[in-house]
């Protein structure tokens, strides 16, 4: 059996010890497809109220969002305080419960470019300067970056290990404008190609399952993904949870999730593409909670990852 090659292969041969990602959300942070700049709503999937602020010690932040117009930020110590805070928290409990050694910190919720560039310098310096950092993963969408951070991304990534990730779904402009993403697929190509031009490592997100999408067609958005030459990819099936409009769809019966048979097979014929220097950081998603209106097989992510080794042993791989 050939051992796929995962993310965690991949900082463990860089660096000589156990990475682990460290998870950040900051409050203040938003998206242009919520906030009004490109759409309003946010991409049909996305739970809005997930948007907002809520840990105590930034509850004022809950009214308050920056974009890349904003001309100040009277919240940036509270930022500041808040990644210090959770970095402390999470890096610990990973040295404590997974042996972590060394740690990338993620800027994971929100749109982590949407921001002045001053405010944005802050937060990654502050990242890079904690103990035993080695670098940055800066999750983000293509129309919400600019060429100054870009520049200065680049810069850094002389130095430390520098990660973005865009959110591609689908090459299909179809899909994306059904999904409200308030974006076309040539700008994430664009973007992505300027971020390698720039030296940085690019992780492209994948969606199985959107509406109305044959698997010809997810299989075109991995191939052209894999043409833009992104460095590590993450797979996640479409789910549906409450509060959102894909919600509203579903219980219309006009949306129908991808079956768990329809996304092993798309997924493994997804990996046999892929050229073998990209790595996997995500091979589903799914969660567990009263939120989740369907697909119920994307309830359990042990069971996930058992069927999709089920699946891959019949092809000599696993994951």
């Amino acid at each position: 059996m050939q051992q796929i090659y995962t993310y965690g292969t991949y900082l463990k041969d860089k660096f000589g010890a156990k990475v682990y990602k460290v998870g950040i959300n900051i409050s203040g942070f938003t998206c242009p497809n919520i906030d009004g700049t490109v759409a309003r709503g946010g991409c049909t999937f996305c739970e809005n109220d997930s948007f907002s602020a809520s840990t105590d010690e930034v509850k004022e932040l809950k009214s308050f969002h920056l974009n890349l117009e904003s001309k100040k930020n009277p919240y940036l110590d509270k930022q500041l305080k808040q990644l210090e805070l959770q970095f402390d928290a999470i890096s610990k409990r990973q040295a404590k419960e997974y042996g972590a050694e060394k740690f990338l910190v993620y800027f994971q919720s929100f749109t982590n470019t949407y921001a002045p560039f001053e405010t944005l310098k802050a937060l990654y310096d502050k990242a890079l300067s904690f103990d035993n950092v080695i670098g940055l993963s800066i999750g983000t969408r293509s129309d919400s970056i600019t060429e100054e951070t870009l520049s200065y991304l680049s810069e850094l990534n002389k130095e430390k290990e520098i990660w973005i990730e865009f959110g591609i779904q689908s090459v299909y402009d179809e899909t994306l404008e059904r999904i409200n993403r308030g974006h076309d697929s040539q700008n994430v190509k664009e973007w992505i190609l300027k971020s390698k031009d720039a030296g940085l490592n690019v992780c492209g997100h994948l969606i199985f399952g959107l509406p109305d999408e044959t698997q010809e067609m997810m299989l075109e958005t991995s191939k052209e993904a894999y043409e833009w030459g992104i460095d590590s990819v993450k797979y996640h099936p479409l789910y549906v949870v409450k509060k959102t409009a894909l919600a509203n769809e579903y219980m219309r019966g006009e949306f129908t999730p991808i079956t768990e048979e329809q996304y092993l097979d798309v997924l493994v014929k997804s990996i046999l593409m892929k050229p073998k220097n990209v790595s996997v950081q995500r091979i589903t998603a799914g969660i567990d909670d009263d939120s989740l209106l369907a697909p119920q097989w994307c309830r359990n992510k042990n069971i996930q990852v058992k069927h999709i080794n089920e699946a891959l042993k019949e092809v000599g791989l696993k994951y």
